[in-house]
Formats: structure tokens, C-alpha cells, sequence
């Protein structure tokens, strides 16, 4: 992003520290998305014309604290799109496979359909989809959204999603050769590597509001289950690879979710067209962590495993 806009004209936010790397690149605020008033002061301070809003609390993380979660992801972005309406942002905030529910039909979901979530994070998701649709047709607030699948990426790490297990696997692998999973074998959902959601939200971000026929759209690359992902993994890491399966109270979460999403509108509308499948999301992974183990791997033999870095899937 900093790359094709310039250092100086991307803002980075967040509560936490900065690493080196992080100030290094271009300017980097504290923004606290309950406070209206220090955001303005972004605003206005920096000159902002765009907002990515991806500050939210997910679906496993709102489930085990709810007042959280709706405080974040209800009251924060009601201040984001106050900012955009007063100051004529053009804002992008994300939304999610979770903002479907357990009556959605399952298979290629549509962009509208059915949408009766029951966690705090998907009733959240679907509170901003309609209040950003309002604000447009209202006020004019150029507002834009797009129903991400489970991120797959191995630089940050897990935000409390209910598709972490398709990151800790790649970290279980490469450490134990084994993994204990929290979903059961056959329970597929939609995914997407790291890279193709990059690619996506700044095509979106930057399409002319001419060319958008909604608000809100599905974007999907790839599918598969835990076992699917394990087989994979087998194939390309170790024919030993073992996994379990313990379910715990995410399997109900995910099964509310779809398998697959229809995701045309996004591809006519603005160009979707992801390039990682399965295979080259194991691939990649693999590539990325094995590093990261190779040194505990030859000073102990038995994989044992130092502190690494975790990797981050949304969710």
C-alpha cells in the first residue's frame, strides 16, 4: 500500500506498540476506535481522505466476552462512520462468513440471502453491513464491505478466530508432526490466503463508486475441511502427519457458517480473482514457517520447540 501511494500518505493504526519494522515504513498513531474525538484529530492532523476499518473483536474472542465485543465492533464502528459522514471519507470495513447464521442455505451462499448469525461477532457484522449501506443511501457516505473468508498468513499472530486451527496446524506440524484439532474432520469453510485478501480489499478500496452494483459483497478463493487441510499437508510435509480431533465450543460456531460463497458480483463489479487454492496455500505456508523451526529442529531432534512466532487467520 505505502509502496504505491507513498510512505507519508498511509497512516497505520493501532493500541499496541509499534515494532522497529512497523515505525520504520511510515507513520504510525495510536487510535483508540471508542474515542471519536482523538480519531478526528487523525483526520484532520493527516489530511485522511480513506479509512480501513479493521478494528473488531472475533468470533471465538466475542463469544468468551460479548459486552467486548459489541462495545468494539458496534460502538466503534458507529464512530468510524460518524468520522466518514462528517469529514466525507470513503471508508472500507470489512465484513465477514460469519455474518451468516444457521438457517443461510450453505452452498455457494449468496450476496443476499438469509442472515440470522447467533454470535456476537456475526450479529455485529451484520449490524455494520446495514448501518454502512444506511449512511450511504442517507448521507452519502461512500461505505464499502466485503465478506471475508477465514485469512490465512503466517506474520501475525491468531486474533481469536474460529479458522485459527488452519494456521496452528502448519506450527503443529512443523514442530510435533501431529495436531489437535478444535473442529471436527468434515467441516468445511471457505478460506483465503493473505495475499488474495490484500489484493481484494484494495481493489475494492480503490474501484469507482460507478462500478459498484452494492454495498456489500462476497469474496471467496478456496474451501476445505480439517481433514482436507490434513491430507494436504501429508502430501506435501509428511506422510507421518497425524491429527485428532477434540471439538470444543467453536464447532458450533462453525457450523452456522457456509462451505462456499457465490462471489460473482465481486468478480464483474471489481476484479476478485484470487490465485491461491489449497495446495498453494499449504505450499506457501510451509515455506514461510519451516525457517522458523529449522534451527529448534536440528539442536533437538524430537521437533521439540522453542517460542516461535504464531501466524494469523481471521474469524
Amino acid at each position: 500500500c505505502r509502496a504505491k501511494f507513498g510512505q507519508e500518505n498511509v497512516v497505520a493504526s493501532d493500541i499496541k506498540k509499534p515494532t522497529l519494522e512497523q515505525r520504520s515504513t511510515g507513520p504510525y498513531v495510536y487510535a483508540d476506535v471508542l474515542n471519536y474525538r482523538a480519531l478526528e484529530q487523525i483526520v484532520v492532523d493527516y489530511g485522511i481522505d480513506w479509512v480501513v476499518h479493521f478494528s473488531a473483536i472475533l468470533s471465538a474472542a466475542g463469544e468468551r466476552n460479548p459486552s467486548l465485543g459489541l462495545n468494539v465492533n458496534i460502538n466503534g464502528f458507529q464512530n468510524v462512520l460518524e468520522l466518514a459522514k462528517n469529514h466525507k471519507l470513503r471508508l472500507l470495513s470489512p465484513s465477514t462468513m460469519g455474518a451468516f447464521g444457521p438457517t443461510t442455505p450453505k452452498d455457494m451462499t449468496p450476496d443476499l440471502t438469509i442472515m440470522r448469525p447467533n454470535t456476537i461477532y456475526g450479529i455485529s457484522k451484520v449490524h455494520m453491513e446495514l448501518l454502512g449501506e444506511y449512511y450511504c443511501e442517507k448521507f452519502g457516505v461512500d461505505f464499502r464491505s466485503l465478506r471475508y473468508p477465514g485469512i490465512i498468513s503466517a506474520d501475525s499472530p491468531p486474533g481469536g478466530g474460529t479458522t485459527d486451527y488452519a494456521v496452528d496446524i502448519f506450527h503443529a506440524a512443523l514442530k510435533d508432526n501431529r495436531y489437535t484439532c478444535f473442529l471436527n474432520a468434515d467441516t468445511r469453510l471457505p478460506m483465503a490466503y493473505i495475499d488474495d485478501c490484500i489484493t481484494g480489499t484494495m481493489q475494492l478500496l480503490e474501484a469507482p463508486a460507478e462500478a459498484l452494483t452494492q454495498r456489500t459483497y462476497n469474496v471467496h478463493a478456496c474451501a476445505f475441511s480439517p481433514a482436507e487441510l490434513a491430507r494436504e499437508i501429508c502430501d506435501q510435509h509428511s506422510n507421518d502427519f497425524a491429527i485428532d480431533y477434540v471439538p470444543d465450543f467453536r464447532q458450533s460456531i462453525a457450523d452456522t457458517w457456509p462451505r462456499t460463497m457465490a462471489d460473482l458480483a465481486a468478480r464483474n463489479d471489481w476484479g476478485w480473482n484470487p490465485v491461491f487454492g489449497t495446495s498453494d496455500i499449504v505450499r506457501t505456508m510451509l515455506d514461510k514457517l519451516e525457517p522458523v523451526y529449522k534451527p529448534a529442529s536440528i539442536a533437538q531432534p524430537s521437533l521439540g520447540a522453542s517460542e516461535v512466532p504464531s501466524a494469523a487467520v481471521g474469524h
